[in-house]
């Protein structure tokens, strides 16, 4: 131990084990050797451009020494806060909103606020307001597009508000933060063209989201620039019952049937397959099928899928930054969040 850091350990104050004193803001700037001030600054994550980066770890060392913890109650009345923040998302039937909600809780903990999760019960649609009035009992509002009427039932378009996966040209919220969806779909267009795949199928999900109208839209447009290629859309709501019945009907259909089979989601793409394989089609001997999420059903129906990887808990993080900047009167980060093909064994050349 360095003799700076052992002299900075006996000016410390210490609380005797089993005391019910606890140790207070200026404890901390006598352990860490600073202003009160500067300790409010860095404990309120307030300290960038204001305070040195070694001296605002000198006083999270001495604050974690010691036990220290804000008193929140007193801060939030001084603030005029709850520090309390609502995530609306569709139901949770998939781990991808539960990983939205890990990613959005551990930023909130760290600056001391807290997540309450808030599924529209019928997935999509009105809800009921959890709240006798939200605007009382929340700070901010983080809300993914999917759960929009969900969002308007709960009057929380009227609170500070963070929209995942929506149009930033419409959007209700003062920021905005999305996946980048269009590259996702132009690098599963591009590798099934690539595989020689002309004929395709959409399985898109019947949802009216944003989000499903850029898959449908950039698909249509990445396919139609490619000659003697067509593209037939089948609707289903994000079930593999569903998706079973509206594969089985397109595949069904006269003509040429097609070759690939391009799916909203992983949970649709659960259902082609089950509706490939009840018309005795093989994949991807005779349809390539691909998904978008990367669920963990994806590594679990044989053969593997095909599909885009969608970081679920950076999207709630970015989300939760985001409402942070937009309350503290910060510019929140800007860029859609990054995606990824993973080419497993569910596409192939057609034959």
């Amino acid at each position: 131990m360095s003799a700076v850091r052992e002299s900075r350990r006996r000016s410390r104050p210490t609380v005797a084990r089993g005391s019910t004193t606890r140790p207070t803001s200026r404890d901390v700037a006598q352990a860490a050797g600073v202003s009160q001030a500067a300790v409010s600054l860095v404990l309120g994550d307030k300290w960038r451009g204001r305070v040195a980066e070694a001296t605002a770890e000198r006083v999270r060392e001495a604050a974690r020494e010691l036990g220290y913890r804000p008193n929140l109650a007193a801060r939030n009345l001084r603030l005029g806060r709850t520090r309390t923040v609502l995530l609306v998302v569709p139901a949770l039937t998939t781990e991808f909103f539960a990983g939205v909600y890990t990613g959005a809780a551990r930023v909130a903990a760290e600056h001391g606020f807290g997540v309450v999760l808030y599924p529209s019960p019928e997935g999509i649609g009105p809800a009921r307001d959890p709240f006798a009035s939200a605007q009382a009992a929340l700070d901010g509002v983080i809300a993914s597009s999917m759960a929009a009427d969900a969002l308007s039932a709960i009057r929380g378009e009227a609170l500070p508000l963070v929209m995942l996966d929506s149009d930033p040209e419409g959007s209700l919220g003062a920021a905005t933060v999305n996946l980048d969806i269009a590259d996702g779909v132009r690098q599963v267009a591009e590798h099934l063209l690539g595989l020689g795949h002309r004929r395709f199928l959409h399985l898109a999900a019947d949802v009216p989201s944003w989000t499903f109208e850029v898959r449908a839209r950039e698909l249509a447009t990445r396919v139609a620039a490619v000659p003697g290629t067509s593209v037939v859309t089948a609707r289903s709501p994000i079930s593999i019952e569903d998706a079973v019945a509206a594969t089985v009907r397109a595949l069904s259909e006269t003509g040429p049937r097609p070759t690939a089979l391009v799916c909203d989601d992983d949970k649709l793409a659960a259902g082609a397959y089950k509706a490939v394989r009840r018309l005795g089609l093989r994949i991807p001997d005779d349809v390539s099928v691909t998904g978008l999420d990367d669920l963990a059903l994806a590594t679990a129906i044989d053969p593997e899928l095909t599909t885009v990887r969608l970081d679920a808990e950076l999207f709630g993080e970015r989300g939760m930054r985001a409402l942070l900047a937009v309350l503290e009167g910060r510019e929140p980060e800007g860029g859609d969040i990054p995606v990824r093909l993973v080419v497993r064994g569910s596409t192939a050349p057609p034959r």
